[in-house]
């Protein structure tokens, strides 16, 4: 066999890198597996009663997707991060501002994801990856500010070793099968939940500011913040987990149930449980404790919509859509193409809503935080954030355009 041949591709390594880090996760939070479960269980009870279930994509698709979610502290770690997911063929997509969010969260945000349709079918694993806003004056003043850089600037999240191979896996299309072992090992352990001690008064200092931003400059290396799996019904996956004495959050985010065609995406978690954490003390020594940061999340697809359309769902809500796909394309609320029979198939929505990111987050914080809403926030768009990241930063309408134009499917 030649080395060609033997090569692990990108596309091989995002499906190994989301398998592995799913069972680091499932390790890690038991309840994760739980809903893993009872996701599946949903999933086939919807696929023997409804002859449309697999109209947004392959059960061998859904049953595979995740989307996990990291926070970082720097510029330098997430272009850090864009060149480890680039590894595995994820890209960064679209931009999000969650200091807008109520309550206002210190992060901007985008989501790695493959670009293509064929890609997506093959493994479409995404991570919403949150970036810091350090000097952003309605959360932290000069001095704490100076004090998160100089904490952040210390920490090491990404080892050189993994940096070289993921660089090396992006510039020719994949690794050896001994590299390629390497990578998910290191990149897999670069997210595991660290043992080691958090200093408890820096902690609290951060968490008077903000729950995530202690969860992100408080501790000396990342984790996974939650491995989301998705769901074909999800009021249904909802009351199920209830019913097992799982605590979810108060309601499921995104567009509410109706008899119309699912648009966009629906989220909803099991809240935040309480890890036991090892924390240093002010004189040194150390003691046990809890953490309330990573949840249980899973999500519902539906079609993606057109500027058009999410103008419309954003001013007037899902109540002002019309009731069929043949309705939506004809007055170019959301995307669709012509399978080989001439049908409407539609494009799923891959991305993600502000609103509803920040009211998971907001749903499992463990303190409403402080904002000084009379100073000025720090600019941030999507063009710094590519700039931060060293590649492209795609626009997702851009991609369902494309596809859109690409033609039929099937």
């Amino acid at each position: 066999m030649s080395d060609a041949q033997d090569r692990v591709t990108p596309t091989a390594l995002r499906a190994r890198f989301a398998r592995s880090l799913s069972e680091l996760y499932g390790s890690e939070v038991p309840a994760y597996t739980t809903l893993v479960e009872v996701s599946e269980q949903v999933n086939a009870d919807v696929m023997a009663s409804r002859d449309d279930a697999e109209r947004l994509g392959s059960i061998e698709r859904v049953t595979a997707e995740r989307h996990g979610a990291i926070r970082l502290g720097t510029a330098e770690e997430m272009a850090q991060v864009a060149r480890i997911f680039g590894a595995c063929g994820m890209y960064p997509v679209g931009f999000y501002d969650l200091r807008e969010a109520s309550p206002p969260i210190p992060v901007v945000s985008t989501a790695f994801r493959p670009l293509d349709r064929a890609e997506l079918a093959a493994n479409p694993f995404r991570v919403f990856t949150s970036l810091l806003v350090v000097d952003d004056r309605r959360f932290f003043d000069d001095d704490l500010e100076a004090e998160l850089r100089t904490f952040l600037a210390e920490r090491t999240l990404f080892p050189d070793e993994l940096l070289q191979l993921a660089d090396r896996a992006e510039a020719e299309a994949g690794l050896s099968p001994a590299d390629a072992d390497r990578f998910i090992e290191l990149a897999t352990a670069a997210f595991e939940l660290s043992p080691e001690p958090v200093d408890r008064a820096w902690y609290a200092r951060l968490e008077a500011v903000s729950s995530v931003a202690a969860d992100i400059g408080g501790v000396a290396s990342t984790h996974i913040n939650h491995l989301t799996p998705r769901v074909l019904d999800i009021d249904a996956l909802y009351a199920r987990m209830t019913d097992r004495g799982i605590e979810m959050i108060d309601r499921i985010q995104g567009p509410p149930r109706t008899d119309k065609p699912d648009v966009l995406l629906r989220q909803t978690s099991f809240r935040a449980l309480a890890e036991p954490r090892t924390f240093r003390d002010a004189d040194g020594s150390l003691s046990t404790g809890e953490l309330r940061v990573r949840f249980g999340e899973v999500e519902a697809r539906g079609v993606a919509l057109t500027p058009k359309g999410r103008e419309l769902y954003d001013s007037q809500g899902i109540d002002a859509f019309p009731a069929t796909d043949e309705e939506l394309d004809a007055r170019d609320l959301a995307y669709f193409v012509r399978d080989p029979s001439g049908a409407l198939a539609p494009i799923v929505y891959e991305d993600f809503l502000p609103k509803s990111a920040a009211g998971i987050f907001a749903s499992n914080l463990t303190s409403d935080g402080n904002v000084d809403a009379t100073r000025e926030g720090a600019a941030r768009d999507a063009g710094w954030l590519q700039a931060v990241l060293g590649r492209e930063l795609h626009d997702p309408y851009a991609l369902y355009d494309a596809e859109r134009a690409a033609g039929a499917v099937g």
